[in-house]
């Protein structure tokens, strides 16, 4: 249990946190059960930490289908934005490149550099492919060091789920 006087560790949360938080039960069971240990994480585990979101975030949140992105910005209202700021413009993109992010996929660098510039603890996603990935983070953390930058812990939510016990 934290101390009144001990802040909380920081988690900045990722779109596809949000989106699974949001969308109808899926029929893949992978994105099912990564839908369920989301929610109890966030059930569970959120009230541990002071939960950060981004401009980029909402950004995100607000496309696709009308109905799940209301849903998805209803979530996000209650938490704590990050301001944007010039450094981190510019951060994303030395951080895109040493990871070889394509330009298409160019949000998912704003969101570490989010995290590395505001020096928060965890980055919690599901983006497997450019975040939570073992050959981009090895990227990562080599890019970070060499900048004497701060290097978050980037994992899913299984990963930060304590004991999951029985509903």
């Amino acid at each position: 249990m934290d101390s009144p006087t001990e802040p909380k560790p920081a988690v900045y949360v990722e779109t596809t946190i949000i989106s699974y938080l949001a969308a109808r039960p899926s029929r893949d069971v992978i994105i099912l059960a990564n839908q369920e240990l989301t929610r109890i994480w966030w059930e569970r585990e959120t009230q541990r930490y002071r939960v950060l979101i981004s401009p980029r975030v909402i950004e995100e949140a607000r496309q696709g289908d009308p109905r799940f992105a209301a849903r998805r910005l209803e979530l996000l209202a209650e938490l704590e934005a990050l301001e944007s700021d010039p450094a981190v413009e510019t951060l994303a993109e030395e951080i895109r490149s040493a990871l070889h992010i394509p330009e298409k996929a160019a949000l998912d660098a704003y969101h570490l550099a989010f995290a590395v510039h505001y020096v928060v603890d965890y980055l919690v996603t599901w983006n497997c492919k450019h975040l939570a990935n073992a050959r981009n983070l090895r990227l990562l953390a080599d890019y970070t060091v060499s900048r004497g930058l701060w290097l978050p812990i980037v994992c899913t939510p299984a990963e930060m789920v304590g004991e999951v016990a029985e509903d």
